[in-house]
Parts: C-alpha cells; sequence; structure tokens
C-alpha cells in the first residue's frame, strides 16, 4: 500500500496488478491457482480501498511454473495443470474480477525444446480463453526482438486473438509495425528506451515491472518512475500532453477495457 502511495504521491492516477507466483501458496493443482489468484486480488481490492489508486488486476499461471511440475509430475500433467491456471483465470476475468489474463508465455531463459513446445502450447490456451472473454493477454517470454514479436503474433493467429490484444510485457521499444508485427509493446520506461519508443509514435504503454520485493527495493524500476518521467518529458517538449493521454489513457482504455477517469 506504502508502494501505491508513493506512486500517486509522483503523479500517477491507475495501475495493472499483474500476478506472480507466492511462495506461500506451492502450485500442484488447478484450485491452488485459484487460491494464489485470490492473494493478488485481495491486494487489488486493498490497493482500490485504502489509497487514491485505481487498480486493475491481471491473472495467469506463470510460464516458468511449468518447469518444476513437470518435474515433479510429468510433462503431461504439467500442462493440464496450468491450463487449469488459465481456465481459473478466464473465470475471475469473466466475473469481471480481472482485466486481463497474465503474465502468461514461456521462460525468460533458455530451456529444452519439450518445454518451449509446450509453453506454447499452454500460451495457445490462453490466448483462446483470452478470446472467448474478450480480454488481452500479457506475455512474459524471452527478451523481444522483431523475430520474437512475429513468433507470438503467429501463434495469436492460430488462436484467433486479436494481435492487437496481445501485450508484450517488458518490451523493448517495438513501436513501428514492422517491429512488432501487431502486438501491443508495453515499454519498459528507461530514459533511452522511452526516448526512442516516442520518437517513433505513441502506440505502447509504459511499465516498471515494479515488484515490491523488500530484499531488492526498487527492483526492476521504482514504481514512481512512470508518472515522474511522463512529467519531466512534459516539463522539456519532448512529449506533448496530447500524446501523454494516449500513451496513459487511451492506449490502455482500449487495450483492457477499462475506463481511467
Amino acid at each position: 500500500m506504502e508502494a501505491l502511495r508513493d506512486f500517486y504521491r509522483a503523479g500517477g492516477t491507475h495501475v495493472i496488478l499483474c500476478h506472480q507466483p507466492y511462495s506461500e501458496v506451492p502450485i500442484s493443482t488447478r484450485e491452488d491457482f485459484a487460491e494464489s489468484y485470490r492473494i493478488t486480488l485481495r491486494l487489488a481490492e486493498r490497493g482500490n480501498a485504502e489509497t487514491e489508486v485505481g487498480v486493475f488486476a491481471c491473472v495467469g499461471p506463470y510460464p516458468v511454473l511449468l518447469i518444476g511440475l513437470a518435474e515433479r509430475f510429468g510433462l503431461a500433467r504439467a500442462v493440464e495443470i496450468m491450463k487449469g491456471g488459465m481456465e481459473e483465470a478466464q473465470r475471475l476475468v469473466l466475473e469481471h474480477k480481472a482485466v486481463a489474463i497474465g503474465e502468461i508465455g514461456r521462460p525468460h531463459f533458455p530451456v529444452s525444446a519439450e518445454i518451449v513446445e509446450a509453453s506454447n502450447d499452454i500460451m495457445r490456451y490462453g490466448m483462446e480463453l483470452a478470446r472467448e472473454a474478450s480480454c488481452p493477454v500479457v506475455l512474459h517470454t524471452e527478451s523481444a526482438d522483431p523475430a520474437v514479436m512475429l513468433d507470438l503474433a503467429r501463434i495469436a493467429d492460430r488462436a484467433g486473438l486479436s494481435r492487437e490484444r496481445v501485450i508484450k510485457h517488458y518490451s523493448p521499444p517495438l513501436v513501428l509495425a514492422e517491429e512488432n508485427h501487431g502486438l501491443f509493446p508495453s515499454v519498459l520506461a528507461s530514459k533511452p528506451a522511452v526516448k526512442e519508443a516516442l520518437s517513433k509514435g505513441d502506440r505502447f504503454v509504459m511499465e516498471t515491472d515494479f515488484l515490491d520485493e523488500p530484499s531488492r527495493p526498487g527492483a526492476v524500476m521504482n514504481i514512481n518512475t512512470v508518472p515522474k518521467r511522463t512529467k519531466a518529458y512534459l516539463a522539456s517538449g519532448l512529449l506533448t500532453e496530447e500524446r501523454a493521454m494516449r500513451i496513459h489513457k487511451d492506449n490502455p482504455e482500449r487495450l483492457y477495457g477499462i475506463s481511467i477517469d
């Protein structure tokens, strides 16, 4: 809650809270996913009740979990459990408790071809569920470049999910159509990345990937970075108010089907 208050003091108004695993809820079953998601939803509820910030949640089976599940239960059963986690996430979207399915995708470090193939299968299934629920997915994958974006776009095509509804978390400034192949980049808000993104257009959103990890204060980037950077760029003339509104209001409203007032 104090992190959200820091964000608000810096000028921030709304956040997307993405689910990640909790050590206190080891995942072995679909029901474990449901219990884990409830923690994220309770955090969002507290944020909305106790601070001035509007908090929207997205939930989904974190892709790296597949590795441990495969070691314990075998790959076929692990895939079943992960897909059950996708179904629980879709249920929460349909109940209007979450606005997206995510972070989903595939591990961000080298893994076997077998794990990559299974991860792609699980990700495609999550995209199919997102299509049914008319919601976006937030993707966590290896570092993105145009080739990776095209691969992910083709998976979305096979799932029948509009590329526009695929948000690439932790994206470099791949703002041009030939760079992102229709996926929507959520650009990490470093100064060089934001400057490059702005030089190409304003079809992107900004993120900090803030973890609120007590042992790593401010990791990945401090939560107040986006409002502070936005205000600095407005003051310097690098960013106009009109473009800021497109990036921080129009784009997320269209992506997530939310209202930012």
